[in-house]
């Protein structure tokens, strides 16, 4: 046996060595891998405890076994979150007795000049079944942490300041599960499909 040929063959072996080891720790890994990795599943609708608008507390163990409807927001926000809050009222009107299944939760990301009170007076414009939240700076951003959203302070001129937030409406099945999106550009019908869907899961 000449030496090229030799060579060739310690080569070829190295080679199936390295792939072995490389097929066996590609399947070590995938079985290591934790379950929630692989389903694709958004994580969204953890832990948060919050201050309703009427003084009571609120939290995600208090809704369990009841879908709901999270909408991040603030009161100074100039045109979405009223908006938003206006289109819910208008959709849990027409689904009528049907609303009366689902919690609908504003929880504001503007815990500085939202208080209490001025949360109470707010939500006069909008149907009385929405629950505003808020809480300490701590609280607020735990219950963004628990729905993957977002929030920003962005300073105005004169001092001023607004809030940069996800503005997508989260929904939450009866057993804890994110349950997809409400999107206010939607059709309405599709909006209406979402939300008899929640209700019936």
């Amino acid at each position: 046996m000449n030496r090229v040929r030799l060579f060739r063959i310690c080569v070829w072996g190295v080679v199936i060595v390295l792939a072995g080891f490389l097929l066996v720790s590609t399947q070590l890994s995938e079985q290591q891998a934790p379950a929630e990795a692989s389903t694709g599943t958004a994580r969204v609708g953890g832990p948060f405890s919050l201050t309703s608008h009427e003084g009571e507390r609120l939290d995600n163990r208090s809704l369990a076994g009841r879908p709901y409807l999270v909408f991040f927001g603030f009161t100074h926000c100039p045109e979405i979150c009223p908006t938003t809050l206006f289109e819910l009222t208008d959709l849990m009107s027409e689904l009528g007795a049907d609303a009366d299944k689902f919690e609908v939760l504003f929880i504001t990301v503007d815990s500085e000049r939202d208080t209490q009170e001025l949360l109470a007076s707010y939500m006069t414009s909008f149907d009385s079944r929405i629950t505003a939240l808020r809480g300490s700076s701590e609280e607020t951003e735990t219950a963004l942490k628990a729905f993957s959203a977002y929030a920003k302070k962005v300073p105005l001129e004169g001092g001023q300041y607004t809030m940069d937030h996800t503005t997508g409406v989260y929904l939450i099945k009866g057993d804890g599960s994110f349950g997809g999106i409400l999107d206010m550009h939607e059709p309405r019908e599709t909006r209406l499909q979402k939300l008899r869907r929640l209700v019936s899961s």
